[in-house]
């Protein structure tokens, strides 16, 4: 198996999400996965913005506010629905995964929360529409607002597999507290919730990165990144509270603290503007975790390799 930051678009057309797990575990905490907002018209409206996160070295596209029941990219080329994600794969020459959101009815509120449309929300129907449509893998997480936690996360991890099936990719935890009491702060993601989601069948379990949820220390996330490992999953470490929209020195702090907390892959999130991170906050995130080389490769290689 190769590892993923070496893989071209010919070998991902091959992988299951499996294969994908296994790239990631070769490449030793040197992934990086951008997270996009297709349906806002993009940053530069020439091209999507999964396009641009991957122009500028992300090697995984993660699409948020995506509804599975009215598939739309904004500036994909003229596509019917069904074939949606198809073709942008075509595009980005990466593997494409989605956010769906397990909202809990009973959840007690902080806030006024939003309505979300079916299409968004994990259930079995919005799942297997996911798999029917060629999403890479799903992330079981929660946008702020949306009255997520971690108890439904738990169900949905289960539904997900059954959806995707053994060699699926699922992906779960949250990075906001979701507008949710209770998990919000250093009591987003315990020991006891990470031990339920491993359980329940995650293969790769999200936690925020030192630095960007109040109480995340490199200390705290580096011992709930090793219990995760102890479980056999792997670690997401996450920038999505706005922060991929400050200056690259925060980036790269963050970056730093994340690799030496023992991240297997790097999340940046899609608030910088328009639905994406700043642009050089995804090429210097790269640049601190793998070295220009594995970078500049990256941004440069052709989708017809």
């Amino acid at each position: 198996m190769k590892r993923l930051l070496d893989c071209t678009a010919s070998d991902f057309e091959q992988m299951t999400g499996q294969d994908l797990k296994k790239a990631i575990i070769a490449s030793e905490g040197r992934t990086v996965l951008a997270e996009v907002i297709g349906v806002f018209s993009p940053l530069y409206p020439a091209v999507t913005n999964a396009e641009l996160a991957a122009a500028f070295g992300a090697d995984l596209i993660l699409l948020n506010f995506f509804d599975v029941m009215n598939p739309a990219i904004e500036s994909l080329p003229e596509t019917e629905p069904s074939e949606v994600i198809t073709q942008l794969k075509k595009l980005v020459g990466r593997p494409i995964g989605l956010n769906l959101e397990p909202v809990d009815l009973q959840a007690d509120k902080l806030e006024a929360l939003q309505q979300l449309p079916a299409g968004r929300i994990a259930t079995d129907a919005s799942l297997k529409r996911a798999t029917e449509l060629g999403f890479d893998f799903v992330c079981l997480t929660g946008n702020p607002k949306t009255g997520v936690t971690n108890a439904e996360i738990t169900k949905a991890i289960e539904k997900a597999r059954a959806a995707f099936g053994p060699d699926g990719l699922i992906i779960a935890g949250k990075m906001h507290g979701a507008g949710v009491a209770g998990e919000t702060g250093s009591s987003m993601m315990t020991e006891e919730t990470l031990q339920s989601f491993v359980e329940a069948g995650a293969d790769i379990i999200l936690i925020p990165s030192p630095g960007t949820v109040p109480g995340f220390t490199v200390e705290k996330t580096a011992k709930l990144v090793d219990l995760v490992h102890q479980n056999g999953a792997l670690a997401i470490l996450t920038t999505g509270t706005s922060q991929e929209g400050a200056d690259e020195q925060t980036i790269k702090q963050i970056a730093l603290n994340s690799k030496m907390a023992g991240a297997d892959l790097y999340h940046i999130g899609d608030a910088g503007a328009a639905g994406i991170a700043l642009l050089e906050n995804i090429m210097a995130y790269s640049i601190v975790v793998r070295g220009k080389r594995h970078t500049y490769v990256r941004m440069a290689a052709s989708v017809q390799r």
